[in-house]
């Protein structure tokens, strides 16, 4: 029998001390052969999330954005091929607007907002108090975002046209015989004009309340335009909705154009 000692049992050379970290001859992390362990966690190196041999990649923004305009995009291209080809949710729209229509003051006057003799003014004056506090505050290449905006909203018409006189579409009983309805010019203008006058605005406004009202009153108002259009059977709502999907990726590529090219 062996020497009974009181106090913790002793670290014996070559046994205890093989399975402490580091031994040549333990096995963690190390095997006994010399070789590295076979095991998932110590076979790979801790590396930046996205490379290989580490967790998946991680979707980032320019996947984020890519998903927001795929959506739109493939409503519009859905909406359209139904007005090309009559197809049945062309009979769906004209139900709903039957039962919406009904001209009156108020819509028109919600239409009327619509109008680029208004809506292009809101523009011009979003244009200029953005470029004056951009230059004021020293941000370089301060002309860039108004251009952008003044291009965008000249898109408007440049996209539009076409697409009214490919589709041809006639309008609802209330208007005149004619046609090339499709989709929404009024409503395009309302949103891309509200919609950059709004994103050219929000970096200078401090407070989040008021940047929070004036996204909500953008979207007040491009909605009270589309209401207006279709109460008073100006348009289709598939025509309106079309609109929709057009100016939110013509908008999205544009805030995204400003988180690349502005400072906060």
């Amino acid at each position: 029998m062996g020497e009974i000692r009181p106090g913790p049992p002793q670290l014996r050379p070559g046994r205890a001390l093989a399975h402490t970290t580091g031994a040549s001859s333990s096995g963690s992390p190390h095997r006994s052969d010399s070789r590295p362990p076979q095991t998932p966690r110590g076979g790979r190196r801790p590396d930046l999330i996205g490379r290989p041999g580490t967790t998946p990649p991680v979707p980032g923004r320019p996947a984020f954005f890519t998903f927001l305009l795929g959506i739109p995009a493939l409503l519009f291209a859905l909406i359209t091929w139904q007005v090309v080809e009559d197809g049945p949710l062309l009979r769906v729209d004209e139900r709903v607007s039957r039962a919406l229509i009904h001209p009156d003051r108020p819509s028109a006057a919600l239409s009327d907002l619509g109008n680029a003799t208004v809506a292009i003014p809101v523009l011009v004056l979003a244009l200029l108090y953005s470029a004056w506090r951009a230059r004021r505050s020293g941000t370089d290449r301060w002309w860039l975002p108004p251009t952008a905006a003044a291009v965008l909203m000249a898109l408007v018409p440049a996209l539009i046209v076409p697409l009214k006189e490919l589709t041809d579409r006639p309008g609802t009983p209330v208007v005149p015989p004619a046609t090339g309805y499709f989709p929404s010019g009024h409503t395009a203008t309302a949103a891309i004009a509200y919609g950059a006058a709004t994103l050219l605005v929000l970096p200078f406004l401090r407070s989040a309340r008021t940047r929070r009202l004036l996204a909500l009153g953008y979207v007040l108002v491009v909605l009270g335009v589309s209401y207006g259009l279709v109460r008073h059977g100006w348009h289709w709502p598939l025509d309106v909705v079309a609109s929709w999907c057009l100016s939110t990726d013509l908008l999205l590529l544009f805030r995204l154009f400003l988180a690349r090219h502005s400072r906060p």
